[in-house]
């Protein structure tokens, strides 16, 4: 919770939050419901989302991600989730911490597969998710009025068979 208003900084963000179908978050009060969520994930299942830095700055966070339980298309789903400060960018913390969480998933909580979810025109995380040898497997119509999301997945098969 003593990150709240990093979250914020990096969450309430209108760029960095631009494919978020709820958008930035309006408050540091948003901020510390989402964190106290992730908390409670921790809590109930043992692994959740990290708050993220550098080996260079360890004190400074520049992203939030990891793992979380999420119910697609009427199934609970372990699924990839990340966010960082738009001008950490393109320098590959998002591979980096999806290999994390794949050695996470595959390894201490034996999971058959690792999903994510992903806004059609987030170029960006598309480009992460198929760097990371995820593949597009169905989509979610989960934003009103809106083209549907995208859901990608990796086997643990397929995890290893791309060395992660």
């Amino acid at each position: 919770m003593d990150d709240v208003g990093r979250h914020f900084d990096i969450y309430g963000d209108p760029e960095v939050s631009a494919y978020a179908p709820s958008g930035p978050l309006a408050d540091k009060d948003a901020s510390r419901r989402m964190l106290q969520a992730m908390k409670d994930h921790w809590w109930k299942h043992g692994f959740g989302n990290w708050a993220i830095s550098t080996a260079e700055n360890p004190g400074h966070v520049i992203g939030f991600g990891g793992l979380a339980y999420r119910q697609i298309n009427g199934k609970e789903r372990l699924i990839f989730r990340f966010r960082f400060a738009w001008d950490t960018w393109g320098m590959g913390y998002g591979h980096d911490l999806g290999r994390a969480c794949f050695g996470v998933a595959f390894g201490e909580l034996r999971a058959d597969a690792v999903h994510a979810l992903v806004r059609p025109d987030n170029a960006l995380a598309v480009r992460i998710l198929e760097q990371l040898s995820m593949r597009q497997t169905e989509t979610l119509d989960d934003v009103p009025e809106a083209p549907p999301s995208l859901v990608y997945a990796i086997t643990a098969d397929e995890a290893r068979a791309a060395g992660f």
